[in-house]
């Protein structure tokens, strides 16, 4: 995966109608990273978390800051990621080369529609960055969450396939062209 090209980045933060805010991320967001990545619960359908040891040493001080990655803030505390990357390695060719949307969020944020309303904030924001370019999203099929955020945001099936011993879902987001 590589950064999404020409936008200016960092953006101002971006607020959605409930008071979540997606910012880039700070050195306040270490603990929650590691919290996040370190989840048995979040990484169920990632081929599981990552040991909370090794993320203690290996977290940089401001964790994950690059172009596409933004922290889904409430309340002035993380609560999950939001990431947009060019897939330019996709495993499947009808994906490579296109922005790819990824989220994770702590459990205790699932449930309350903050991972929907925090992914069509970013669609919208690259929507308004790169207008008029396509966006993939890969889930496990066995995700029913994900699947229905996938749906609930617009995405399509494009191809079911195997990898990492499960079914896969790649769905396509239909470029929002801009009005005249």
């Amino acid at each position: 995966m590589s950064d999404l090209g020409p936008i200016a980045w960092p953006p101002e933060p971006i607020k959605t109608e409930r008071l979540l805010v997606l910012r880039e991320p700070e050195a306040r967001d270490r603990a929650a990273f590691i919290e996040l990545l370190a989840s048995p619960e979040v990484h169920t359908y990632l081929g599981g978390p990552r040991p909370r040891d090794e993320l203690e040493r290996e977290m940089p001080g401001v964790p994950e800051r690059w172009p596409g990655s933004f922290v889904v803030d409430l309340d002035g505390a993380m609560i999950g990621q939001i990431l947009l990357r060019r897939a330019t390695e996709h495993r499947r060719p009808a994906a490579a080369g296109k922005a790819d949307l990824g989220y994770l969020f702590l459990p205790r944020a699932w449930g309350f529609g903050y991972a929907a309303e925090a992914c069509a904030a970013a669609l919208d924001w690259f929507d308004g960055v790169l207008p008029g370019e396509p966006v993939m999203l890969t889930t496990q099929t066995a995700n029913v969450g994900s699947m229905r955020l996938a749906a609930k945001l617009g995405f399509t099936e494009v191809e079911r396939f195997q990898a990492w011993d499960a079914e896969q879902w790649l769905g396509l987001r239909s470029p929002v062209t801009p009005s005249a």
